[in-house]
C-alpha cells in the first residue's frame, strides 16, 4: 500500500491527513495556533508556531501509521500570507504578515492614484489591494532594519506559507512555489507565467528574493526524515482555494465551488480563458498541470467562518459553532437586524480596505439569537454578492459545490440555496482542501492516473434546492445592500 500525506496549513490551524492509495483517510490530526493582532487592522502569525504546528500534526499521523510506505506529500496553504527569512539560518526576519492584514492600505491607495491599478489587473488579474503579497513584501523591506540591504545582497528568501514549509522540510535545499500561489503575490504575470520585471520595479522587490515556480503537481524536493518524521518526495502544492476546487473535481469549464473556512472564496473554472472581470472579481490560476494553465474567476470574502468564531471568542454568546444551526432554525430568518462582518475591510466585489464591521437595526427586543442568525445570513449574502458579480461577467453556475467547516450547518446551506436561487451540493467529503493536496501528490506519484479518475471519485452527500420566492429574496437582499452601504467608506 502507498500512503499519501496531505498538509493543510490554514489561517487558524494546521492539519495533516494520511490517505491510502484509494484516497481513503487513514489518520488525521489538527492543531490551532495563535493569532497576533499588533494593532487594529494588522494580523500576524509567528512563523515558528506555524512550523511547529505542522511538525506536530504530521508526526502524530506518522507515529500512528509508521514512517514507511509514503509515495508522496501534498501541501496546501493559506494564500498571500508573507514571510521573509535568512537563507543561512532559516529564521524569519519578522512575523508572517497574514492575508487579512490591512497595514498597506495607504500604499495601495497611493499606487492606485499614480495609475498603477490597471497595470496590476492586466498582468496579474488581481486588484491593487493589501490582501496580496506584494505590498506586504514592500512593507517588510522598508520597515524592518537591515532587510532591504540583505535582500539586495541575495541573503534573504521570500515565500508564501507553502514555500516556507518546503524550505524547512527540505533542510533549505529548495526555494520554490507553485503557479497558484505565485499568482496571488501580485508579482507574477499570469499570461507569461513568470515573475514580471515591471511589477518588481513597481513594488521595489528584488528578484533575488523570489522562489522558482513549478506546476501544481511536480517534483518539488525530498522531505528530510528529521523534519516531519518521514523521508518522502513533495509532489503537490496549491493554494488552499485552488486545492479545494481540485478536491471538488472542478476540472470542467463552468464548475464552481464555494469554500467556507476563515473566509468565503468562490472560484469558477474558466478553462484556458483568463476572463477579465468587469465587476472587480479576480482572475487567477486555478491550476497548472503538465504545463497547461487553467484559469479561474474568483470572489474573495475576508470574513466567513471567522465571524462565527467571533461570536464564540469575541462576543462569547455561543460556546461552539455547532450551536448556531439550532439557534437559527428556532429563530427563523431575521429581517431587521444585519451583521456586516467587515472586520478586515470588504473584499470582492467592493474592495473597501477601510470598511469596518457593524451590527445594524438593533432594538430592545434584539438579542443573542438574532445576532447569531444575522451573522449566518451575512455570510450567505456575501456569497450572493460574489455570484451576482460573476453572473454579470457571464459566468452563472447552475450548481455550486460547497466545502469547509461551515457546511455542516444545514440551516445555513438551505438559506444559501434560497438566497442564491442556485442548487447547492455538499460532497461526502467536505474537507476538499486537504483532499485536493492529496490528489495533486497522487497524480505525480502515479497513484492516480488522471484528473478523470478524480472526477469519478467525487460523491455528493446532500443536495439543497432553492425554495424562496423571488419577491422574498429581493426584499432580503435590499436590506442587506442598505446595511453594506452604511459601512462603506468609498461611496
Amino acid at each position: 500500500m502507498s500512503y499519501l500525506l496531505a498538509i493543510d496549513q490554514g489561517t487558524s490551524s494546521s492539519r495533516a491527513v494520511v490517505y491510502d492509495d484509494a484516497l481513503q483517510s487513514l489518520a488525521s490530526a489538527q492543531q490551532e495556533f495563535p493569532q497576533i493582532y499588533p494593532q487594529p487592522g494588522w494580523v500576524e502569525h509567528d512563523p515558528e508556531a506555524i512550523w511547529e504546528s505542522v511538525r506536530h500534526v504530521t508526526r502524530q499521523c506518522v507515529d500512528e501509521l509508521g514512517a514507511s510506505g509514503f509515495a508522496g506529500i501534498g501541501i496546501t496553504n493559506q494564500r498571500e500570507t508573507t514571510m521573509i527569512w535568512s537563507r543561512e539560518s532559516g529564521a524569519c526576519v519578522h512575523n508572517a504578515i497574514v492575508w487579512q492584514d490591512r497595514r498597506t492600505a495607504d500604499l495601495c491607495e497611493r499606487l492606485r492614484s499614480d495609475g498603477a491599478g490597471q497595470v496590476v489587473v492586466d498582468k496579474t488579474g488581481l486588484r491593487l489591494d493589501p490582501y496580496f503579497s506584494a505590498t506586504k513584501i514592500a512593507w517588510l523591506l522598508q520597515n524592518v532594519p537591515g532587510v532591504r540591504d540583505d535582500a539586495n545582497a541575495g541573503k534573504l528568501a521570500f515565500g508564501t506559507v507553502d514555500t516556507f514549509l518546503l524550505w524547512r522540510m527540505t533542510g533549505g535545499r529548495v526555494h520554490a512555489t507553485d503557479a497558484t500561489n505565485a499568482s496571488r503575490t501580485m508579482l507574477f504575470n499570469i499570461h507569461t507565467q513568470d515573475w514580471d520585471d515591471e511589477l518588481l520595479q513597481l513594488f521595489d522587490v528584488p528578484r533575488e528574493l523570489l522562489p522558482d515556480v513549478y506546476d501544481c503537481a511536480a517534483e518539488f524536493g525530498v522531505c528530510d526524515a528529521d523534519a516531519i518524521g518521514i523521508e518522502a518526495p513533495v509532489l503537490g502544492i496549491a493554494g488552499d482555494q485552488q486545492a479545494a476546487l481540485i478536491g471538488q473535481a472542478g476540472f470542467e469549464q463552468g464548475m464552481t465551488k464555494s469554500t467556507y473556512g476563515t473566509g468565503c472564496f468562490v472560484i469558477a473554472n474558466t478553462g484556458s480563458n483568463a476572463l477579465t472581470s468587469q465587476n472587480q472579481l479576480l482572475t487567477t490560476i486555478a491550476s497548472r498541470l503538465d504545463g497547461e494553465v487553467t484559469y479561474g474567476l474568483e470572489g474573495s470574502v475576508f470574513v466567513a467562518g471567522s465571524a462565527v468564531q467571533w461570536l464564540r471568542d469575541g462576543l462569547k454568546i455561543i460556546d461552539s459553532a455547532s450551536e448556531t444551526e439550532a439557534i437559527a432554525a428556532q429563530t427563523g430568518i431575521v429581517e431587521d437586524v444585519h451583521v456586516v462582518p467587515a472586520f478586515a475591510g470588504l473584499g470582492a466585489p467592493y474592495w473597501d480596505a477601510h470598511a469596518r464591521g457593524a451590527i445594524l437595526g438593533l432594538t430592545r427586543g434584539s438579542g443573542r439569537d438574532e445576532i447569531v442568525t444575522a451573522t449566518l445570513q451575512a455570510i450567505a449574502y456575501q456569497t450572493h454578492d460574489l455570484i451576482a458579480a460573476m453572473s454579470d461577467d457571464g459566468v452563472l453556475p447552475s450548481v455550486i459545490r460547497v466545502d469547509g467547516g461551515m457546511v455542516a450547518n444545514e440551516w445555513f446551506l438551505q438559506f444559501l440555496a434560497d438566497i442564491l436561487a442556485i442548487t447547492v451540493e455538499r460532497p461526502a467529503n467536505v474537507e476538499s482542501t486537504v483532499l485536493g493536496a492529496a490528489y495533486l501528490a497522487g497524480l505525480k506519484a502515479g497513484v492516480i492516473a488522471s484528473t478523470s479518475d478524480i472526477s469519478g471519485m467525487w460523491q455528493r452527500e446532500r443536495l439543497f434546492e432553492p425554495g424562496m420566492s423571488r419577491e422574498r429574496r429581493e426584499e432580503l437582499l435590499a436590506g442587506w445592500s442598505a446595511a453594506v452601504a452604511r459601512v462603506r467608506t468609498d461611496t
